[in-house]
Parts: C-alpha cells; structure tokens; sequence
C-alpha cells in the first residue's frame, strides 16, 4: 500500500525550513564560540601572540554568524506569524533623528547623514526597538553606496493620499531628494554585501507594520546609481 505524503505549500513549508536551518545550525556555532572562549581563560595555557589573534578573529567570525543565525530566527518568526510586534504609539520622526544621528557609516570618505524636515507629529502604533532597526540597516545601506564626499539627507514628511495620512522618510543625495517624491517607485534592492540579513529582515519589520519600502526605478530603465543610492519608507499613521 502506498505511503500517502502531505505537501505543504510553499508558504508554510518556507518559514519552517528557515526554522529547521536555525535550529540546526546554532548548536555547532554555540559549541565552537564556547571552545574558543576556553583556550582564551586566563587559566588556559599560555597562548602566542600569533595564536590569540587568530583565536580573536576566530571568535569574531562566529560571532557574526551567530548574529546572522538570529536574523534569520526573525525573519523566520515574522514570515510564519510567529513573532508579535509591540504596539505602541511611536513619533517616528523623533526616532528617524535618533538612529541618524547614530549612523556614521563611510565617515571615512566623508559621506555624512542629515535630517531635514517635519520633527514629530508623525505617531504609528508599532514596535519602537524593531522600527529603530529597521531604519538603522536602511540608512547603513545608502550611506554604503556613495564612493566619495557627499551629503546624504533623511528628509521627514507627512504625506495624504487616498484619504490616509502616512509618515514618509525619503533617503538619498540632497540633490535628488525632492525628485524622488516624483519618482516612479522602484524595488529596493535587499541583496547588498556586509549587511548580513539586516535589509530583508528591515522589509519585514516595515510591511509588518502596514508600511512600505522601496527605491526610486532608474531614469531610462539603465542604473543611474539611484536605484542603489535611495530609499523611500512609508507608515501609515494611527488613526
């Protein structure tokens, strides 16, 4: 007698293999960080100094994939509904200023973050930590993007369309700006080295929240280095 197999669809059998990957791969990682942690204890036997940097680096390295292991818990949570956003009322606008001010991503080749803009009167119902995140992974991944010397502005609005009123954050050069408001609406692209799965999991947050993110579409269906180089979010504000 055949064996009758129950397939799920791709909707929910996605999300549980994401679970099934974490759970698997945080036992060995947590194994290795805890062995490292061992041969760097102060009664450990005495180290070289050529094998305590590699043992830092070591460690560095799965710490980082630790982090991305819980990422990828989030994103697993949030795809398969298992993870519960805090509600609360939030001024985003205050919160964009906060995290901006916090972002000093490519300093180093003088690209700097301002804020312009409405200051507050933009409150949602949402979860304040996982909002403060999400903004943090968009403005690093813009900021990524310039090569030189520039002024990246994270410009606040509210904005009323379709009889609802939304709060809007346009992140690009400060030239481009006000020509994204007019902008056809690219998609953003998520897929960006050195972020780890900060900008799927930031889409997710954003979405989870009845919002919206996305890039402007290039001028004449070529990269122009918009596409790559701004982002618009939306929220829609509490009623």
């Amino acid at each position: 007698m055949a064996c009758a197999t129950l397939e799920l669809p791709v909707s929910e059998s996605y999300p549980r293999l994401l679970s099934l990957a974490v759970h698997e791969l945080r036992t060995p990682i947590s194994v290795v960080g805890g062995y490292l942690r061992l041969l760097q204890h102060p009664n450990a036997e005495q180290l070289t100094d050529r094998q305590r940097k590699m043992i830092e680096e070591a460690e560095k390295s799965c710490s980082r994939l630790s982090a991305l292991i819980a990422e990828l818990s989030d994103i697993s949570k949030l795809d398969s509904g298992v993870l519960t956003l805090g509600r609360q009322p939030v001024d985003v606008f205050p919160l964009v200023a906060e995290v901006a001010g916090h972002v000093h991503e490519a300093e180093d080749r003088g690209v700097h973050l301002e804020t312009r803009g409405d200051s507050g009167g933009a409150v949602v119902s949402g979860d304040a930590a996982r909002l403060r995140s999400a903004f943090d992974a968009v403005f690093r991944a813009i900021l990524r993007e310039k090569a030189g010397p520039c002024t990246v502005i994270a410009e606040k609005r509210r904005m009323t369309s379709n009889g609802g009123t939304s709060a809007v954050v346009v992140i690009a050069d400060e030239n481009d700006v006000q020509d994204l408001y007019e902008s056809p609406a690219g998609v953003f692209d998520e897929k960006r080295g050195g972020l780890g799965l900060a900008l799927p999991l930031a889409r997710r947050v954003i979405e989870q929240h009845g919002g919206r993110l996305w890039s402007a579409a290039p001028r004449g269906g070529g990269d122009d280095g918009r596409a790559r180089g701004s982002a618009i979010i939306s929220l829609p504000l509490a009623q």
